[in-house]
């Protein structure tokens, strides 16, 4: 009975919907990372190690931005120098 009370809370729904939120976001930044990988290593081959984890740690907007430069960048060369500006 005690947890119906829970649950039908305020308080509850609002931490509820804050954790629906969060995992919304944390998936649409992991989902638009793996994409930009694979475009990326299909265009110059498996790139390095330190590359993935910076660009895993990117924002959504950060990744939005490099999906819109990646055709333009010629080696991977050009992607380090990227990431290197978004510090």
């Amino acid at each position: 009975m005690r947890e119906d009370i829970m649950k039908e809370s305020v308080i509850y729904q609002d931490i509820k919907s804050q954790g629906k939120a969060e995992g919304k976001a944390e998936g649409k930044q992991e989902g638009e990372a793996n994409l930009i990988k694979i475009l990326l290593n299909s265009r110059f081959g498996q790139i390095e190690p330190d590359l993935t984890e910076i660009i895993n740690q990117l924002s959504v907007e950060q990744l939005e931005s490099l999906g819109t430069l990646l055709l333009n960048f010629e080696s991977e060369s050009d992607l380090r120098d990227w990431l290197t500006q978004q510090d």
